[in-house]
C-alpha cells in the first residue's frame, strides 16, 4: 500500500500537492547543485534546531551537513504531498528535511559522552535575548532565567523537547510538528503544554531559590 510523506495510507485520508518548495525541488532533482537554493533556505533552521539540541557548535555543524547530505542523496525518493488542511503554504519538504535531522540528531545525541563547558552558553548566545548591555542588574537576571530555562527545556523528554524547539526555535505550525514527530496535532499541543509547564516551573523554583 502506498505511503504519503507523513507515513500515513493515502488511501485513508484524500492528499493534495501543496508543496511551497516544490519549484526548488524539482529544480533539485533535475541538477543536484541547485540543491544549494534549498541548502542556503534552511540552513539556518535546521542548524538552530541542531545546537539547541546538541548545546554544540561542532557537533550540530556536522549534524546539520550530514542532514542535508542525506536529503541531497534521497531527494528522488521524496514525494511532494500534504493534506488539505495543512493549507496552501504548508511545505512538506521542510517536513520531510527535518525528519532526517531528528534522526541524525538522535544519534549523535546517543553517541555523545560528555558536554562541554562552554555548551551553555553557546546555546544561549544562539537565541536567547538578553537585556541591554547597559542594565548590567537586569541582563544578569535574563541570563540567569534563560540559562535555568534552557537547562529545562534540555531536561524535557525526548519528543517534548523537541516539540518546544520546533514551536519556539524554528516556528513550525503544528501540522508541520506532527508531521517531523510522527504524531496527531493533538498529540503535539499536550507535548508542547507539559513542556512549558515544566519549564515555567522551573523557572518558578529558581527564583525563589534567588530569593531565599
Amino acid at each position: 500500500m502506498a505511503r504519503s510523506v507523513f507515513g500515513r495510507s493515502e488511501h485513508t485520508a484524500p492528499v493534495v500537492v501543496l508543496d511551497r518548495d516544490r519549484r526548488l525541488v524539482e529544480a533539485a532533482r533535475r541538477d543536484p547543485a541547485q540543491f544549494d537554493a534549498l541548502y542556503r533556505k534552511y540552513l539556518p533552521q535546521v542548524y538552530a534546531f541542531a545546537l539547541y539540541e546538541l548545546a554544540n557548535h561542532h557537533a550540530a555543524e556536522d549534524a546539520t551537513e550530514r542532514t542535508f547530505l542525506r536529503a541531497l542523496a534521497a531527494l528522488p525518493r521524496f514525494r511532494e504531498q500534504a493534506r488539505p488542511e495543512d493549507g496552501p503554504e504548508a511545505s512538506t519538504f521542510r517536513v520531510w528535511l527535518f525528519r532526517i535531522a531528528r534522526n541524525v540528531i538522535a544519534n549523535e545525541r546517543r553517541t555523545q559522552r560528555r558536554q562541554p563547558a562552554a555548551s551553555l552558553d553557546a546555546a544561549l548566545g544562539a537565541g536567547l535575548s538578553i537585556a541591554d548591555a547597559t542594565d548590567v542588574e537586569g541582563s544578569a537576571v535574563l541570563r540567569d532565567e534563560a540559562a535555568i530555562a534552557l537547562r529545562a527545556v534540555r531536561a524535557l523528554p525526548d519528543d517534548r523537547r523537541r516539540a518546544v524547539l520546533l514551536r519556539f526555535v524554528d516556528e513550525m505550525s503544528t501540522a508541520e510538528i506532527a508531521g517531523v514527530l510522527g504524531k496527531s496535532e493533538g498529540a503535539v499541543r499536550v507535548l508542547i503544554h507539559r513542556a512549558l509547564g515544566s519549564v515555567a516551573r522551573e523557572l518558578g523554583a529558581g527564583r525563589r531559590g534567588g530569593h531565599s
